[in-house]
């Protein structure tokens, strides 16, 4: 791996460690702050970290929907849904890795 890609994902691992700190009241808090609800005073580490949060639990889920369905105990409709949901989810995270990553290639590409 190159050190530019490097440094990307290192910044963009501490982003996300620094974020999932912040992002503990979730959105549907009911006294939540602004910040704390996604609004325009959220910082970008505390929306990426709620984010992944929100991934993590998604996957979560997919996996206990697939153990049910093993033991007998769900529909296939609501295993596909939930694996679907997963796997869309998935993707999304990787989109946005990959244009963080392109974003700061580009800013280290800049000239000083």
């Amino acid at each position: 791996m190159d050190p530019i890609t490097s440094r990307a994902l290192g910044a963009y691992n501490d982003a996300l460690r620094r974020g999932a700190g912040a992002g503990t009241g979730g959105i549907a808090g009911g006294g939540a702050s602004p910040a704390a609800a996604g609004g325009p005073d959220a910082s970008f580490s505390a929306v990426l970290g709620r984010a992944m949060d929100d991934a993590v639990a998604t996957s979560v889920k997919a996996d206990q929907v697939s153990l049910s369905a093993a033991a007998g105990k769900a529909n296939v409709t609501d295993v596909v849904t939930a694996l679907t949901n997963a796997e869309v989810t998935l993707q999304a995270v990787v989109a946005v890795r990959d244009k963080v990553v392109s974003a700061y290639q580009e800013i280290m590409r800049m000239p000083i």
